[in-house]
């Protein structure tokens, strides 16, 4: 049994690193809302669910786990982040300048008076990513009431494209008599902002967003894979 175990270990190890050089990461939490182009996902989810044991997602979950625990949020989701943005690579930068196995911008790190120097440190990287989501959810205002597939949607939005940009398509939702705490009616003004009778309303803030395909996508993808990881692991 142990040897199965050490075995299907190595297996996961060398499959996620292998994949990590063969794919472009995102970049979340940027502040102008625009990102590196994502490269098709090359990963298929079921043959991740096929050969990966119970439990077990990552070399990263005791230290994911944990961090997500202390700052409130469900680490299966942090992991599912974590495989979008770096395929639980720790020393990896975009061109952007994002670091880390969550991506984590140097202006983030600032946010929350953390060494720029120290992004790198994967528990300083994790808990960076806590703290951000857990600050995008806190300033949205969504009410109590709203799905958890919204919630968790719009958050991840922000996550990826920007506060700013999802806050106008919200705004630009109530401005039409729609529902802000819809997913599918922000996204579809994510959409809408590339326009410019839509960009150039007076209840927008933060200016044409072009980003709108990839942001759904990643939302799409990280909850997918979120969902394959609840059914592998538990909380």
């Amino acid at each position: 049994m142990l040897k199965k175990t050490v075995l299907t270990l190595a297996f996961l190890t060398i499959f996620t690193t292998f994949y990590g050089f063969n794919v472009r990461f995102s970049t979340p939490a940027t502040d102008d809302g625009l990102n590196d182009e994502a490269l098709e996902e090359i990963t298929p989810l079921d043959l991740l669910l096929k050969e990966t044991p119970a439990c077990v997602i990552s070399n990263y979950d005791p230290l994911i786990r944990t961090i997500s625990e202390e700052e409130g949020n469900d680490w299966r989701l942090l992991s599912a982040i974590a495989y979008h943005e770096s395929r639980f690579t720790p020393d990896i930068t975009s061109r952007s300048g994002a670091k880390g196995l969550m991506q984590i911008m140097p202006s983030v790190a600032r946010q929350f008076d953390v060494p720029v120097e120290m992004v790198s440190d994967p528990a300083t990287n994790v808990r960076l990513a806590n703290k951000l989501l857990s600050k995008i959810e806190a300033s949205l205002g969504i009410p109590q009431g709203v799905s958890e597939t919204d919630r968790m949607s719009i958050v991840l939005a922000c996550y990826n494209g920007g506060i700013g940009h999802v806050a106008d398509a919200r705004r630009l939702a109530c401005a039409h008599g729609e529902n802000p705490n819809s997913w599918e009616v922000v996204a579809r003004y994510l959409t809408l902002k590339a326009q410019p009778e839509y960009y150039e309303n007076e209840v927008v803030r933060c200016g044409r967003f072009t980003g709108s395909r990839q942001t759904l996508a990643y939302v799409e993808d990280v909850l997918e894979r979120y969902d394959a990881y609840c059914r592998i692991a538990s909380r």
